[in-house]
């Protein structure tokens, strides 16, 4: 199969990129580095060292592994030069993770509300009608997240993948059923985006018959996978800052310095989590499974287990010894929340989830270990607040 993976030099599209060049796909890389770029503005780099796109796919080659193309490109502003790589290439499928991905950056100023909402929107929309204009049948896979569902009003109910089938009642009494799209709560200007996409996704599947699946992945935990660690220079980012770092890597990586444990408000925040081996599987699985002309746009809600953050912190924190410190929390979200989440479409493929043992964690807290001099204690506090309420409260602690 010949695949565009989109954002193919980040955090999730790295190793999803070596793991479907592993299974002998043809691999083309597109991406125009922004998140390297962010890096030099925020002033922070990656925990652990990453070697530039030319010296990864290098590197992947001289390891024996199949070669990948590159190219630089920002599909959310070059829009023809998406479509000519889409008419010359003819890809089977394109993998969609060009996306500013951080919610903290997203809420950081009025600078990087703009451009998350610039860069997401236009590119996803850029790639859909680029696809139109093709005539191309390309099977769409697209990295979402579970935040579009929003966190503290589901009352225990659980979330479905994606539909949820609603009864609407009739001025004479009578009602009828229908499935619509999971109503969107989205938490920040990046979950906005997010819920844009899905309305881009519904049209245009609508409209154009456009195949696509719309991943609603939880927060990713984890490093590497068996294909990123064949070599040091495919070693994938590990980001531990207040903006990028995700929560769980976040508590390792502090652990391993001897940072206390950054755990915001109450911890009672409950979230869906998932291993960066089960991310990659999940999207060769969303890839040899794609949806048949005409079906609806496919969802899959892609995590693997939920956890409250303070019980987390507790478990980090009973594995290392670390202390954990309680601060104002930067966001505008509810004190506690639950979670119960339908992910059956991925079991039913095959996925054997990675849980949180004790041994993969500790396996995280090696990594921080090995690459804590890189660390600067400076950026590990979370400074991005919501609203100004957030912004006074975290000043004055």
């Amino acid at each position: 199969m010949k695949v565009i993976v989109l954002g193919g030099d980040g955090f999730c599209g790295w190793p999803c990129a070596v793991n479907l060049a592993e299974q002998n796909h043809d691999v083309i890389i597109v991406d125009n580095l922004s998140r390297r770029k962010i890096d030099i503005d925020l002033e922070v780099e990656s925990l652990t060292p990453i070697a530039s796109i030319t010296e990864r796919l290098s590197a992947w080659e001289e390891i024996g592994g199949k070669p990948m193309r590159f190219l630089n490109m920002d599909i959310s502003k070059q829009y023809q030069k998406l479509l000519n790589l889409l008419i010359d290439e003819k890809p089977d499928s394109v993998i969609h993770f060009a996306e500013q991905r951080a919610a903290p950056y997203s809420m950081k100023s009025s600078f990087t509300k703009r451009y998350t909402v610039d860069n997401n929107v236009n590119g996803t929309h850029n790639l859909l009608a680029a696809i139109v204009e093709s005539n191309l049948d390309i099977h769409v896979v697209h990295l979402g997240t579970m935040g579009v569902y929003g966190y503290g009003s589901h009352r225990g109910a659980t979330i479905p993948e994606g539909y949820l089938k609603v009864e609407v009642p009739q001025p004479d009494g009578s009602r009828f059923e229908e499935e619509i799209l999971h109503p969107a709560s989205p938490g920040s200007v990046y979950h906005m985006t997010k819920t844009l996409d899905q309305l881009l996704f519904l049209y245009y599947n609508k409209n154009d018959l456009v195949r696509i699946t719309d991943l609603h992945q939880g927060i990713v935990w984890g490093t590497n996978t068996e294909a990123t660690l064949k070599d040091p220079r495919l070693t994938n980012r590990f980001d531990y800052d207040g903006d990028y770092g995700t929560v769980l890597n976040r508590f390792l990586m502090q652990a391993a310095i001897g940072y206390p444990l950054s755990v915001h408000g109450t911890g009672g925040q409950t979230r869906a989590f998932i291993h960066i081996k089960d991310s990659v599987k999940c999207v060769q699985l969303a890839l040899e499974n794609p949806p048949k002309s005409g079906e609806r746009v496919k969802i899959f809600n892609q995590m693997t287990e939920s956890h409250q953050v303070g019980e987390l912190a507790k478990k980090v924190a009973s594995l290392t010894g670390a202390d954990i410190n309680y601060l104002p929390n930067p966001r505008n979200e509810a004190v506690e929340n639950d979670l119960i989440v339908d992910n059956k479409c991925f079991i039913e493929l095959g996925l054997n989830p990675t849980t949180l043992d004790n041994g993969l964690l500790e396996e995280v807290v090696e990594v921080a270990k090995k690459y804590s001099m890189r660390c600067d204690k400076k950026r590990i506090p979370c400074i991005s607040t919501w609203t100004k309420k957030q912004a006074k409260a975290i000043k004055t602690n």
